[in-house]
């Protein structure tokens, strides 16, 4: 990047300047008040996405039977709609007045209120009053978190059992707000049979979006996923939606939960949340949302009696923590790398944009001398293209490389025709905005242009042609 003039970066946009955007960020676990979101919400705001995942926190909320006390909820959906955020609501987890295994388990994770007629209608009452309590302010109400993988659902995963509680809470959903919408699955495992399961009970008609979380290292194996979701959802509801609902990884090694004991760093992470979420943005999901907010504690199998079987850190977040003796996220809440990754892709990819096919192709493969081999060139390199309404487009590329064990750099080159003449290219990782040099760029003045050994790396590198920022 030597080579290239660094000319501005990326401005940086608070939530309140941006109407819609497909870029999220999950607030999760503050049903267990793992961490101070007093600390976190301005922090929020100014990466600019715009929907956030929370859990609605049965166990918190109804602690004597029938009574329901909103307050902590309150706060949270108003502090984020006061900024210009999109809460979505995540329903769950148990409740030891009505199943008696949830009070064994920290903070009721994975038990289903399904055992029993007392334990449905308490789960029914509970939805459709906070659905109703809700209405106008939250949408999209998701029915249970991870329901396909045994520490979400503790008896043992069942894709007919979860389908059937998918249409009992939809139902109690829209008796509370009959415009709300039901977001089912939050899928994490590789299994169609489990989904294919739940949408024959009859579930499909009950919904109006599937989620999936993708926790795998290769973003580009999510196209086959996501496409096979798709197609299976349509054959019980062509209406459904998919949203990419949690994807993420850690920025340290020694860290419990999801892809654990990779040689995680910060860049690492970084890299990983700019490729997954632009590898969405390619999917056309209706929204993706990164997990996480916040370094916090994982807690998806602790028991209540034994502390040291939920004190097991997970550094997932933008933002960084210290931990207390309770395993309480305390501290500054410092952003990471991957703070300012988040924040200029929700800068970037806002509003009116769109996937498109552009005019822009690979060369063929030349010596390039800063790697004193040919240039990378074709299937070895992702490249994809957006447009905006305003006339401007970006071709978006870089390295699919194994983030665990290759730094990649290397270089391409490009042939473009009839695209606007305002060219920059962006680094993704970090928003820096940079000019390139005469030697680089080939202008025959009818049209085309070629780019010669631009910059390659295994982050995405956007190059804009026209005021696409």
């Amino acid at each position: 990047m030597e080579r290239l003039k660094k000319v501005g970066d990326v401005k940086a946009r608070n939530s309140s300047e941006i109407k819609s955007s497909p870029i999220g960020l999950g607030f999760e676990k503050l049903d267990r008040g793992l961490f101070d979101p007093e600390k976190a919400y301005d922090k929020v705001a100014k990466l600019g996405v715009k929907w956030i995942r929370i859990q609605s926190g049965w166990a918190r909320t109804e602690k004597v039977p029938g009574v329901y006390e909103w307050e902590w909820l309150d706060s949270i959906i108003d502090n984020l709609i006061r900024r210009s955020l999109k809460p979505w609501v995540c329903l769950c987890y148990g409740n030891a007045l009505y199943t008696p295994a949830a009070g064994e388990v920290f903070g009721a994770v994975g038990c289903p209120p399904i055992a029993t007629e007392t334990e449905r209608n308490a789960w029914h009452r509970y939805v459709a009053a906070l659905t109703r309590r809700y209405a106008g302010r939250v949408e999209l109400f998701e029915v249970w978190n991870e329901p396909d993988g045994v520490w979400c659902w503790k008896h043992g995963p069942d894709g007919g059992e979860y389908g059937e509680f998918v249409k009992a809470t939809a139902a109690a959903i829209r008796e509370g707000n009959p415009a709300a919408k039901v977001v089912a699955g939050a899928v994490c495992m590789r299994d169609l049979g489990y989904l294919n399961d739940m949408l024959a009970t009859g579930a499909g008609k009950a919904m109006d979006y599937l989620s999936y979380h993708g926790y795998w290292p290769d973003e580009l194996e999510k196209a086959d996923r996501v496409r096979a979701y798709r197609a299976l959802c349509a054959r019980y509801n062509p209406a459904i939606r998919v949203i990419q609902g949690e994807t993420g990884v850690q920025s340290r090694s020694d860290g419990a939960g999801a892809l654990r004991e990779g040689a995680w760093t910060p860049r690492k992470q970084a890299k990983f949340l700019a490729r997954h979420i632009i590898a969405d943005l390619f999917e056309e999901v209706s929204f993706a949302s990164y997990f996480s907010c916040m370094d916090m504690i994982e807690a998806l199998n602790g028991m209540v009696r034994d502390k040291a079987s939920y004190l097991d850190y997970g550094y997932f977040g933008v933002l960084s923590a210290k931990f207390d003796e309770n395993g309480i996220a305390t501290g500054e809440y410092a952003p990471k790398l991957s703070y300012r990754t988040l924040q200029v892709i929700a800068s970037i990819f806002r509003e009116d944009f769109s996937l498109a096919e552009l005019p822009v192709q690979f060369m063929p493969p030349g010596r390039s001398m800063r790697v004193m081999r040919n240039d990378d060139y074709g299937p070895t390199v992702v490249l994809r293209g957006f447009r905006k309404g305003n006339g401007s487009a970006a071709a978006v590329y870089w390295k699919p490389s194994e983030i665990l064990t290759t730094a990649y750099e290397s270089t391409i080159s490009l042939e473009a025709a009839e695209l606007p003449r305002e060219i920059r290219l962006v680094d993704i990782l970090d928003g820096s905005i940079y000019e390139l040099p005469p030697q680089m760029r080939e202008d025959n003045g009818r049209g085309r242009i070629l780019f010669h050994h631009l910059p390659l790396k295994d982050s995405p590198l956007l190059l804009t042609f026209g005021d696409f920022l």
